[in-house]
């Protein structure tokens, strides 16, 4: 499904139609080609804290040239700016220092990453210089343009060598359409790293549930989750067996046919995993369902309750799933769990208050449970923003329109965008990266 704004302003004609008319010009964006180089050209490193020695020697072990020195090349591909150092509003200007002079040296599709310390880890001045980064990094997301993307990485202390799988994502195309992000570190449970054998193949060996995996972005989810390696059992309704199997079978994975809303669901789940892949190491909860409608006309009908069908769905059936197979220890130690919210969940919507409930309550499941769990499991979220599917391309094309240019990008994200997001949550590299909500929107500049 092709954007057919994007296609027009790339155009001679739709160049100066858009640039006469004050229209948004969305780049196009570059994304991750399996078996490439995870950054393709060099990355300039700077500031001074916790992390600035160390900085160019974790991006090579990532195969990603790394310099400190602005003077050896024309252009960045990306920038990395150690702030851990800021200890007042005053140093603060350091940013503008080091920023303004390199911003017009960038390549297109450029990756910005500034690593600060906690917040709540902080005291006094250093406390508010660091909670300013945010202000700082989600504005730059705004400002870069030509499909950059800007994000803070909050590294907690004792988690310093936890950051190379965080930056492995959030440097390459794997992260085209995260932007204005805060990813936390070492914030809840684990503050190491789990070893990764190939950074192009880290999921060899491991085991990943994927639910509604017959199409759409749980498809994608699928295939992304195989490129790296992974085996995966996927889940989908009796309605999609057909597609599921085809899908699976393609990935030399496994299948299960049920409605994850049934009573015996979890039990189902857990015992096939157990006795066909001894546990699971990564459980993705992708299906949902949508029924909008304004809650005012939302009464009980005939064809059902609205309101308690997607919450079943949506919400109450991946708690279910995922204390048993916590409960049950079938999620391997160093396993990896992982919700998919909705911008709806954070920023509301019209007609979807039972939606944006159940995408709200992924995101308190990952708050409820990432302080309990243990063996080195982690629970994480993705909230999409307009993500082009089967399922947007149905929306009348105003509000489609509108959908896809209130962004830093102005632009539809793809599946691949949220498989790729999800991926690097699976990564054994990540079993520091626990409790955070990453927004997989282009930065909406509502809500985001």
């Amino acid at each position: 499904m092709s954007d057919l704004y994007q296609g027009f302003t790339a155009s001679a004609i739709g160049k100066q139609v858009t640039r006469l008319l004050g229209l948004p010009q969305p780049a196009r964006l570059e994304r991750y080609a399996e078996g490439a180089a995870l950054v393709d050209g060099t990355v300039l490193v700077g500031g001074r804290g916790r992390l600035a020695d160390e900085l160019v020697g974790i991006l090579d072990s990532l195969g990603v040239a790394a310099v400190t020195d602005d003077a050896g090349a024309d252009t960045f591909k990306g920038l990395v700016f150690d702030a851990t150092g800021l200890t007042s509003s005053a140093q603060l200007v350091e940013l503008r220092d080091f920023f303004t002079p390199l911003l017009r040296r960038l390549d297109s599709c450029p990756r910005v990453v500034v690593i600060g310390t906690p917040p709540d880890q902080a005291r006094d001045d250093e406390r508010v210089a660091q909670r300013a980064l945010e202000g700082f990094t989600r504005s730059l997301g705004k400002e870069i343009g030509r499909g950059g993307t800007v994000q803070l990485v909050y590294v907690a202390e004792g988690a310093e060598g936890a950051v190379h799988s965080t930056l492995a994502f959030l440097l390459s195309p794997k992260s085209a359409y995260v932007s204005g992000q805060v990813v936390r570190i070492g914030a809840h449970g684990s503050k190491d790293a789990g070893a990764v054998g190939d950074w192009l193949r880290p999921l060899e060996g491991r085991v990943a549930l994927v639910t509604g995996a017959s199409r759409g972005i749980g498809e994608q989810i699928a295939r992304v989750l195989h490129r790296d390696g992974a085996t995966v059992v996927g889940v989908d309704v009796p309605q999609a067996a057909s597609e599921l199997q085809a899908v699976m079978t393609e990935l030399d994975g496994d299948h299960l046919v049920l409605d994850i809303t049934a009573k015996d669901a979890p039990q189902r789940i857990a015992r096939h995993l157990r006795e066909k892949h001894g546990g699971v190491d990564v459980v993705v909860h992708n299906a949902g369902i949508t029924r909008d409608r304004k809650l005012a006309n939302m009464a009980r009908s005939e064809q059902g309750d609205r309101f308690e069908q997607v919450i079943a769905v949506n919400l109450t059936a991946p708690e279910r799933i995922t204390r048993h197979l916590l409960d049950e220890k079938v999620v391997n130690d160093n396993g990896s769990i992982v919700g998919v919210a909705s911008i709806a969940g954070i920023a509301g919507n019209v007609g979807q208050t039972n939606y944006a409930a159940s995408k709200a309550g992924v995101i308190g499941l990952v708050d409820a449970l990432a302080d309990e769990l243990d063996r080195g499991i982690t629970i994480n979220a993705v909230a999409p923003g307009f993500i082009i599917t089967q399922m947007t391309a149905a929306v009348p094309f105003a509000s489609r329109e509108v959908g896809q240019r209130l962004n830093a990008m102005a632009q539809g994200g793809l599946p691949v965008d949220v498989a790729e997001t999800i991926a690097w949550y699976a990564s054994p590299g990540s079993t520091a990266v626990n409790g955070n909500v990453v927004r997989v929107c282009g930065q909406m500049m509502l809500g985001a």
